[in-house]
């Protein structure tokens, strides 16, 4: 088969984790574009980063508790449309229950750390960038400079927890942006901080030259791969529980011949 659609001009670390996932789903969601159902999950973790986005706009003296909770109506404007609350059933058991966890989350990272002595260098930072000819592009959550003057990348997360036994896998996307801030900025950063803000917990890791370079030739790879299945007219599907568990195209990959795991 050829697709109607082009495609897409760049691969995103989260893109080139849904391609290393299983192709398939990268050919769903980036090819075909085949919309995927928000989640209450999800629609969590846009709320509560609109809400920190919107502080860090201010100035470090206005960055505050009681100025993060005034972006709360303002994110439900921003966040709750009305397919979003359609996908996930929003009745008002579930969005009291996404307020509280909201405020939850808020009191939890202003016990993590004072954003008012934050240096920030940018809030959703978008870098887009050609590295080894692969079209890279990303979004930041923030990009701090600390006391030594060093460049951090933070991320904020609103899931569970990970295991630390696959940090490989955890700090995977955020090395990544730091081969973007590199080639971009012409600076690499020293630090990844993950910011678990439901749990008050943060984990960091030194950012390692060898370990981004090795991200950028696996995206490499990655793309030269998508380019010649994107010609062949076909992605692959690798079916397995931890890839098909959380994935929102079980039902068309099995409707086309997959055997998904159940």
């Amino acid at each position: 088969m050829s697709f109607d659609q082009p495609l897409a001009k760049s691969l995103s670390p989260s893109r080139l984790g849904d391609f290393q996932t299983c192709p398939r789903r990268y050919q769903y969601a980036s090819v075909e574009r085949i919309p995927q159902p928000a989640s209450y999950a999800t629609t969590k973790g846009r709320f509560v980063h609109f809400i920190f986005e919107q502080l860090f706009h201010l100035e470090a003296p206005d960055r505050t508790g009681e100025c993060a909770r005034t972006f709360v109506p303002r994110a439900i404007d921003a966040i709750l449309s009305e397919e979003v609350r359609t996908d996930i059933a929003l009745d008002d058991a579930m969005l009291d229950r996404l307020l509280r966890e909201t405020s939850d989350i808020i009191d939890s990272y202003f016990e993590m750390e004072d954003p008012r002595l934050v240096k920030n260098e940018g809030v959703e930072l978008r870098l887009g960038v050609e590295i080894d000819g692969t079209p890279l592009f990303g979004i930041l959550d923030r990009l701090d400079r600390d006391d030594e003057g060093n460049l951090n990348i933070i991320d904020y997360k609103t899931g569970a927890l990970p295991n630390r036994n696959y940090d490989s896998q955890t700090f995977a996307n955020a090395e990544l942006y730091a081969a973007l801030c590199d080639a971009k900025l012409g600076e690499r950063p020293t630090k990844i901080r993950l910011l678990y803000v439901a749990h008050g917990q943060s984990i960091e890791r030194s950012v390692s030259e060898v370990v981004v370079r090795a991200r950028c030739q696996a995206a490499s790879q990655a793309w030269t791969r998508i380019r010649r299945y994107y010609d062949d007219g076909d992605f692959p599907a690798t079916p397995s529980k931890s890839a098909c568990r959380f994935c929102s195209y079980q039902e068309i990959c099995r409707a086309s011949g997959v055997a998904v795991p159940r």
